[in-house]
């Protein structure tokens, strides 16, 4: 049972009130030049502070992605520390895309940086990589539950080269991304809302199982022959029970009309992620808000909300 205190609630709730839009904060090269600044920390400075400023204290989500602080150095991280500090305490949940993925001590270690209270970098949510198998992000689902904090897996993500692992086939017949949707839902059991482990589905993939898919899938796992459409789509969330993080969205392709054909059943726990397609609009303030609200409301109603 969930309480009020853990992310899948808090993002429940927030979601309810703000709407379910995601809004990345990437100070990318490109980006920062098109607002005209120079591609150095002070650009990117400027750059993530309007973005804060913007959309902070209306959307319920911000999601900075690590990689374009790094590349600054350390003068990156105290960007990120602050932008991350900033955009809670104006009532958002941030997600901080980092997509660690690691075994034993080490994973144990970015759990610290990320999920730990105590930590310049605590986040309420941070994206990982399952692929030395969904087990070995043990250390991050026990400190996730331990603060109230949330994780979001790679499962079905929208690059190409991500089918040659995604889509292959376990002993068992599920798909490895099925796997995955399945092994993060059981530590979602019993949770109300919703749980607080999510998982990262990419808006460009196939569609979700149907719903007589589905019960095959239940039926049994030793699936020896599988149509071509149920090798492209394999994936069935229609028992999910937590958070859906849809990257993907607006200048990757993905558009709102996609989200209940990637997620089925599922679609109610979407948040979607725009990252260009709101910045593009600035630096002005209200341009980036008007472009933000804009997005939300499509979402919204392809979501039935």
């Amino acid at each position: 049972m969930s309480t009020s205190k853990d992310f899948g609630a808090r993002a429940h709730h927030l979601s309810a009130a703000r709407g379910p839009l995601c809004a990345g904060v990437d100070p990318h090269g490109a980006q920062l030049l098109d607002w005209g600044l120079d591609d150095d920390l002070a650009g990117a400075e400027r750059f993530c502070l309007t973005l804060v400023e913007a959309l902070a204290g209306t959307v319920a989500f911000l999601k900075p992605q690590s990689a374009f602080f790094e590349r600054f150095g350390s003068g990156g991280i105290a960007l990120l520390e602050r932008v991350i500090a900033e955009s809670r305490r104006a009532g958002a949940l941030v997600i901080l895309d980092v997509k660690r993925g690691d075994i034993g001590s080490t994973m144990a270690a970015y759990a610290q940086a990320y999920l730990d209270p105590a930590s310049p970098l605590a986040v309420d949510a941070v994206t990982l990589s399952p692929f030395l198998g969904t087990g070995s992000l043990q250390p991050a689902f026990d400190l996730a539950a331990a603060h109230g904090k949330g994780v979001f897996v790679l499962a079905r993500t929208s690059n190409p080269e991500g089918k040659q692992v995604q889509l292959a086939r376990r002993r068992d017949g599920r798909s490895v991304a099925q796997g995955v949707i399945d092994e993060v839902n059981e530590r979602n059991l019993g949770a109300e809302p919703m749980g607080s482990f999510g998982l990262v589905v990419g808006a460009t993939i196939g569609a979700c199982a149907t719903e007589g898919e589905a019960r095959l899938r239940e039926s049994t796992y030793g699936i020896t022959h599988t149509t071509a459409s149920q090798r492209d789509s394999a994936h069935d969330l229609s028992q999910f029970n937590g958070p859906l993080l849809v990257p993907g969205m607006g200048a990757q392709g993905g558009r709102p009309s996609d989200l209940p054909r990637v997620l089925g059943p599922a679609v109610n726990f979407a948040i979607p992620s725009y990252s260009r397609q709101i910045a593009q609009p600035g630096p002005a303030v209200a341009s980036i808000r008007a472009a933000a609200e804009a997005l939300q409301d499509e979402c919204r109603a392809a979501m039935g909300e």
